[in-house]
């Protein structure tokens, strides 16, 4: 994995803090639709320990906008909800009534909502379907090529997706990666961090060829997820944290939780009353084994905060 480490002096100068650049977006709102990694408390939590802080990337992200971001059970604008696949039916939790992405902007749509000039729109689905694709492989229901192919399927729904968005007069969207599911606790336990990564690897790649052929251009911005969160697994010490292996948080959930299967940890159970014995939570990448803690949460909401104030 040395290779991570190529262009890494920038995801760390990241994280120390944001840049000085100036901005000419001032979005009115954040409008986001996809899976859990962008949920920002559909059932009332959040995939991280939930101990009352700014404790996602997306409040991070909006904040530092100086806006508020609410769940649409809530009233809110973001859309985003666990399990949710782009366009595949059914979610990861195996729930067939899960909106997929691409229904969470056909249901904004059917309520009547529009795009302004000054929203962005942020999309972050593909870790749900590269998760549904490597269990299918594990399970042996499907060959690795099988589930690569379906990967790349996805990220092509994906870029269309945007391309919608840009057709119905988006002026700003944000596509968020899709993590490698080969670093997380989850993926390193399988033994198969080479084909997790693949899948995860092809809904990005998918996404950023189509994107080009059907000509997105200046309107969308691609946030890579997958490298800030690979450099993280490598080197730790540089996020404020001195594990990327272990999982924080010990609140099992008996029911089909964050997707992996039932008796696992389900973050959106974690408060500061459901830590491991002797961990400090903030110095731990992750929270369950997929989702990370309120530190890296954080610290990845200030890198997107750069990343789209440079361009916009």
């Amino acid at each position: 994995m040395a290779a991570l480490a190529l262009g890494a002096s920038a995801v760390l100068l990241s994280a120390c803090g944001s840049s000085s650049t100036e901005s000419q977006l001032q979005p009115a709102r954040l409008l986001v639709f996809g899976d859990a990694f962008s949920d920002v408390g559909q059932t009332g939590a959040r995939y991280t320990v939930n101990d009352g802080t700014t404790n996602h990337w997306l409040l991070q992200l909006a904040s530092d906008y100086g806006r508020t971001l609410t769940p649409s059970a809530s009233g809110g604008t973001g859309y985003a909800r666990v399990g949710a696949r782009i366009a595949g039916k059914p979610g990861v939790t195996g729930d067939a009534t899960t909106l997929t992405v691409t229904e969470q902007v056909d249901a904004f749509v059917a309520g009547g909502g529009t795009f302004a000039s000054d929203d962005l729109v942020i999309l972050s689905g593909g870790m749900s379907d590269a998760l549904f694709e490597a269990k299918a492989f594990l399970a042996g229901t499907q060959t690795a090529d099988t589930a690569v192919a379906n990967a790349r399927a996805a990220g092509t729904a994906l870029a269309n997706l945007a391309k919608r968005l840009v057709d119905a007069g988006a002026k700003q969207v944000v596509v968020v990666g899709a993590i490698n599911l080969g670093i997380t606790p989850w993926g390193q336990a399988t033994g198969q961090y080479d084909t997790l990564n693949a899948i995860s690897r092809n809904v990005n790649d998918a996404f950023l060829i189509d994107s080009v052929n059907l000509g997105l251009g200046s309107n969308v911005l691609y946030v890579d997820a997958p490298y800030y969160f690979n450099i993280a697994a490598e080197d730790p010490g540089n996020f404020s944290m001195n594990n990327s292996k272990g999982v924080a948080c010990t609140s099992v959930d008996a029911g089909v939780g964050i997707g992996i299967g039932a008796g696992e940890v389900n973050s959106a159970l974690c408060t500061t009353s459901t830590i491991a014995s002797g961990v400090s939570y903030n110095s731990y990448m992750f929270a369950d084994k997929l989702y990370v803690t309120p530190n890296l949460q954080r610290l990845f909401g200030t890198y997107a905060y750069d990343r789209i104030r440079n361009r916009w």
